[in-house]
């Protein structure tokens, strides 16, 4: 038997619907006005603006930064394996700092806690930072600068901690004990199948820091074959201006040089396959929001 809805519940649900819809508008709009800048004439650009749909179109933009294909796609390969590697080794860090620190036999847990999270409001700067992994570590040059400082987030160890505190009551590890079962074990086969939502969520925090950083790789990649996608076209666009600014103090027109289309499409660029990720995580995310909500 169908249960008839009251009046107030249809004109709820579809003023809740006419919403979502319109806020779906305006978080795709601005992704879509990108694309169409990025196939539309820089001229037109700078003419008349952006639009949804190209106008003028044409693919230049995506010539010039396939002009050199073998640099971009080293700069692809490189920010794929830092992804992929830091990522996974920082969900391994965090989530085993987040179990031992959601242990209550864990006598100085308190005082760890605290000095991770301290972490997160006072650093000790950039140039002791910067020493210690040029001059302690001798890393610079290697990608190690790169990943490491990614793998330990204070924010995302409280987040995982949480996740294990909230999906986990503390009678099933010490029934793990009783059972004769180890911490490795535990974390492994107890506490790992039971936290997924949290590893797709720290994991995919994980996978955008590395895939948009551009500022370590500034500071410590001192070969081009080692730079990050993000770092590889802000140079590009960094060459581009400094080129303008000199052909206009030597009153030489410039006019197939990177500019507005380009930044577009570089957006696009770097966007687009970070995009194709989040679907596969985003079911994740509504079980992370729902954990703990309800208590057996």
């Amino acid at each position: 038997m169908k249960i008839r809805e009251e009046t107030g519940t249809k004109v709820f649900n579809t003023a809740a619907a006419l919403i979502l819809i319109v806020l779906s508008i305006l978080c795709v709009l601005p992704f879509v006005v990108i694309v169409s800048g990025s196939f539309t004439d820089n001229d037109t650009i700078l003419s008349a603006g952006y639009s949804v749909f190209p106008r003028n179109f044409t693919t230049a933009a995506y010539k010039t930064i396939f002009e050199n294909p073998d640099d971009i796609l080293q700069a692809y390969r490189v920010t794929i394996f830092v992804t992929i590697f830091g990522t996974a080794l920082g969900l391994a860090v965090i989530s085993m700092t987040g179990y031992v620190l959601s242990r209550r036999e864990f006598r100085y847990r308190n005082v760890i806690s605290f000095l991770i999270y301290f972490t997160s409001i006072f650093g000790g700067g950039l140039v002791p930072w910067y020493f210690m992994y040029t001059g302690v570590l001798q890393s610079k040059g290697t990608l190690f600068p790169i990943i490491i400082p990614g793998l330990m987030s204070p924010f995302l160890i409280i987040i995982m901690r949480t996740f294990i505190v909230s999906a986990l009551p503390h009678e099933v590890t010490e029934a793990a004990i009783v059972d004769g079962a180890g911490n490795f074990t535990i974390f492994c086969k107890v506490v790992l199948p039971v936290v997924t939502p949290g590893l797709a969520t720290v994991g995919l925090f994980l996978a955008l820091g590395y895939w948009n950083d551009w500022y370590r790789s500034s500071l410590f990649s001192t070969d081009s074959s080692t730079w990050m996608l993000q770092y590889y076209l802000y140079n590009m666009v960094n060459r581009a201006e400094a080129l303008r600014s000199l052909a206009a103090q030597s009153d030489v027109m410039i006019s197939d040089l990177p500019r507005e289309s380009v930044k577009l499409a570089m957006a696009v660029v770097v966007t687009g396959p970070i995009l194709l990720l989040y679907p596969f995580v985003q079911k994740y995310f509504v079980s992370g929001i729902t954990i703990g909500a309800v208590k057996g």
